[in-house]
């Protein structure tokens, strides 16, 4: 122990302790991967964004990644894998801040996720522009509201070659929240009491939005439970902050399904088996059922995993600004089952995977 720790080696070459050891057995990934920033625009907004590649190759199919509703910019851990992982499977990715994110312009405010697509495509279409890009081989990725947005970007885009969907429930917003927030009341210790009386008032608020009930009648119900201490886990409004814009009543009961039906695409549904804000079996049933209808879709369970493909030791559904930022995938079978899936349908690359670091 006392040879290893003095600062003093054998040879009699002094090594100074303030130098990063590291050097000294670094070893580049391979392929390596090169990155290069680009913008784009929609809608009133300048986007910007990096294109992470494969050091060589050409004719390159690439992916644009949507964002989960907490990982906004190109930082995010939960984009890393993709930025290291795909280059060396020969594929391009495109990263970039969301509207009113990190370099990005523009605002989320009044913003329908038809607009967040869009900002989807115009990145696509950015991307075909640049030199070593098969335009006629991009395709969307997403994760959670991201695995929606892919979708709908595949099915608005003229010429997307397939989406891949990750966590986004075949639901409506609306079922898929009343799913969520009675896992989120139950994992925090509150009573099945606490978890119908939450259903009742999120059913007098949603038909309020509706219309077939009044909103003295959700003003009520809010006014009832604003106070309780599980209140701010539910997403709903306080009775002042309580509206009936039609643009929130349009995204609690848009119907995935649609955006499902209009595409031409292959398209790829992953799920976590112990995702606690999806209701997983039930978007695999209407999965199914869309089998019959769809010509190249396909879909799996990763097992034991949750809602960002992490296997936690302890779920509690935390939300915040530092869990967003830091949390990523963490499944083998997850990144073999994509890797797979898009080597199959671009046959044609190298699919040996080797590590490549992005710089992250």
């Amino acid at each position: 122990m006392a040879i290893l720790l003095t600062a003093v080696p054998s040879d009699g070459v002094f090594v100074d302790s303030a130098a990063s050891t590291s050097d000294l057995w670094h070893v580049a990934g391979t392929p390596l991967v090169v990155s290069q920033e680009i913008q784009f625009s929609n809608a009133g907004a300048s986007l910007v964004g990096t294109v992470y590649l494969p050091s060589t190759g050409n004719h390159l199919p690439a992916v644009v990644v949507l964002h989960h509703a907490g990982a906004a910019t190109r930082e995010s851990a939960l984009y890393r894998d993709l930025c290291e992982g795909l280059p060396a499977l020969g594929f391009a990715v495109l990263i970039y801040d969301r509207r009113g994110s990190g370099q990005s312009s523009g605002s989320l405010q009044g913003v329908d996720y038809e607009t967040l697509a869009d900002d989807g495509v115009a990145g696509q279409h950015a991307l075909a522009k640049l030199p070593r890009i098969d335009p006629a081989k991009i395709g969307f990725w997403g994760l959670s509201q991201g695995g929606w947005l892919a979708v709908l970007a595949a099915g608005r885009s003229r010429d997307a070659a397939f989406a891949i969907s990750i966590s986004a429930p075949l639901v409506t917003p609306d079922e898929q929240m009343q799913f969520a927030t009675s896992n989120l009341l139950t994992v925090r210790g509150y009573s099945q009491e606490d978890v119908r009386e939450m259903l009742e008032t999120r059913r007098a608020w949603m038909g309020y939005l509706r219309g077939t009930n009044s909103r003295a009648a959700a003003a009520e119900a809010l006014t009832k439970v604003q106070s309780k201490p599980w209140f701010d886990l539910t997403y709903m409004p306080k009775v002042s902050q309580l509206t009936n814009d039609p643009a929130i009543r349009r995204k609690m009961d848009d119907d995935p399904v649609k955006a499902v039906l209009k595409t031409k695409v292959p398209l790829l549904f992953l799920y976590g088996g112990s995702d606690p804000w999806v209701p997983v079996a039930q978007s695999m049933e209407r999965l199914r059922a869309l089998s019959s209808q769809i010509h190249d879709i396909e879909m799996g369970v990763i097992a034991n995993a949750n809602h960002e493909l992490i296997f936690p030791v302890k779920e509690t559904m935390q939300v915040d600004a530092e869990t967003d930022r830091n949390n990523a995938p963490q499944s083998a079978t997850y990144f073999i089952v994509l890797g797979s899936w898009l080597s199959r349908h671009f046959p044609n690359r190298r699919t040996a995977v080797r590590y490549a670091s992005c710089g992250l």
